[in-house]
């Protein structure tokens, strides 16, 4: 079963759907089902290669590796792990959400739409596989280029600028992540290895420490543009605003999970003693940015927009135990990221219904929607419960592991996730209350869910229970990997600890 190219299928898989898409000359419906069935079909591959190498005779990982260019060390090297298999199958699983979810975004040009959500789910599975650096930051750069045509096609308002914005963002933090790339090449061009990208390899070259640091920043510097991280983070907001349901899909279910991803497989073992040096100034970005987003998100007036600040603050909290030192708050980190993703999706996509059947996702013109909608308001409340992490979904097993793990290392790290945890069950209960409770001030009709939004969202409830009763196939999965890279930045970190 090895000597299929199973990665490189992964990758390809939906590129040339996305490339076929355009070509068909079917309407609407016909390109609807197409891409689904498209990304039904990763969904199925990426189960499949979990139960063929993750099974109960785990095989990982899986590797593909070929010369590309070997006068510069570069080769096409794909791996599939523990951690890159969540996020690769995590992938799959968004993508056909974004498939359910597309209905009346895809109006003006169907083909073009549907190609560009399957195009930039390659370029995140290229992310999530990818073993070589250089590779690396292809698909890095690749991932910026559906995403822009998907907000400033598809999207709503001021969506060219936006769109823009996004770009600008990324390209200026990727360029210069590639550039430390090619810095890593040439330094490792004299090792023992010759030249080379390999990610293996570079953990071990010897890099003096000052350039080290400076590598580092550039490479954080890109990843926190993406996860986001304050205060890199101002075209988050406007471009989950204006974005279709899909683009909010992909960067919040997604775009934001690469940078956590690639902070934890590429910047920590590649320059340890710098994310010694950064880690207290990485930990106060995340933290701060817990708080930030949960002020500013009491004060927004668009649901969607509320939403988006709120990735922040998760994804802050994931950073600061990322760094932390703790082998059980890293652990945490993945789960969040994961569980965030599954929220996110869920919350996002009902903004996108509410927009859908009300024209303005404004909260002057809410409230009551559980009357006119039960199923609704119950999908709704739902994921906000499982975004403020209670006992028994998702949300709560990644902010435990944090919480103790820093208790373990900073323990006023600790006390103040804490707070900040607290201080974002303010926003979230006047999400539900404006929202769903109260007397309705719209007097238009709202449907409740229909049969296709009913699945997308029982699908995304079921998984949020799995992962919140029963974490453990997960945490078995990233904790592989997980401890070797403690090993490589903290020596003394143990697993459990």
């Amino acid at each position: 079963m090895r000597q299929l190219p199973w990665l490189s299928l992964l990758i390809f898989w939906p590129l040339v759907a996305a490339c076929c898409l355009p070509l068909s000359r079917g309407d609407a419906t016909a390109c609807r089902r197409f891409a689904l069935l498209a990304a039904l079909g990763e969904l199925a591959l990426a189960g499949l290669i979990a139960v063929l190498f993750a099974g109960p005779q785990p095989d990982l990982p899986v590797i593909e590796d070929l010369a590309w260019i070997p006068s510069l060390g570069i080769r096409y090297s794909l791996s599939l792990d523990g951690l890159s298999l969540i996020f690769v199958v995590l992938t799959a699983l968004i993508g056909v959400c974004c498939m359910v979810a597309s209905r009346h975004d895809d109006a003006k040009r169907p083909a073009l739409y549907y190609a560009l959500i399957l195009a930039a789910l390659s370029t995140v599975q290229g992310i999530f596989l990818a073993s070589d650096l250089f590779l690396f930051a292809l698909f890095w750069e690749a991932q910026l280029i559906p995403v822009f045509f998907l907000i400033g096609i598809f999207g709503h308002g001021d969506r060219m600028r936006v769109a823009i914005k996004f770009f600008l963002f990324s390209a200026t933090g990727g360029l210069l992540m590639f550039l430390a790339v090619i810095a890593l090449g040439i330094l490792a061009a004299n090792g023992p290895t010759g030249p080379t990208f390999a990610l293996t390899d570079l953990t071990h070259a010897a890099v003096p420490v000052t350039v080290g640091r400076w590598l580092f920043a550039a490479f954080v510097l890109s990843f926190a543009i993406k996860i986001p991280l304050v205060p890199v983070h101002m075209w988050l907001p406007d471009a989950h605003t204006e974005a279709p349901t899909a683009g909010s899909l992909i960067l919040a279910g997604l775009l934001l999970k690469t940078g956590g991803y690639a902070l934890i497989r590429f910047a920590l073992p590649l320059f340890p003693e710098a994310a010694h040096t950064f880690a207290p100034l990485l930990t106060a970005l995340g933290i701060i940015g817990l708080f930030y987003a949960s002020a500013v998100a009491l004060a927004q007036e668009d649901v969607k927009r509320l939403i988006a600040y709120s990735s922040i603050g998760h994804m802050g909290l994931a950073v600061a135990a990322i760094v932390s030192g703790s082998r059980l708050a890293l652990g945490g980190a993945v789960v969040l990221m994961v569980s965030h993703a599954l929220t996110s999706g869920g919350l996002f996509s009902l903004a996108g219904m509410i927009g859908e059947r009300l024209g303005s996702r404004r909260f002057e013109i809410l409230g009551g929607l559980w009357n006119k909608a039960p199923r609704f308001g119950a999908a709704f409340l739902f994921c906000i419960l499982a975004s403020a992490a209670l006992p028994g979904l998702s949300g709560f097993v990644g902010e435990a592991m944090i919480v103790f793990g820093l208790f373990k290392t900073h323990i006023w790290v600790g006390v103040l996730a804490v707070a900040g945890m607290a201080v974002t069950l303010v926003y979230l209960l006047r999400l539900a209350r404006d929202t769903l409770f109260g007397p309705a001030r719209s007097p238009l009709p709202f449907a409740d869910l229909n049969a296709r939004e009913t699945a997308l969202l029982c699908a995304l409830a079921v998984c949020i229970l799995l992962l919140g009763l029963f974490p453990g196939p997960v945490l078995s999965l990233a904790a592989g990997p997980l401890d070797s890279i403690a090993g490589l930045v903290w020596p003394a970190a143990t697993p459990g600890l």
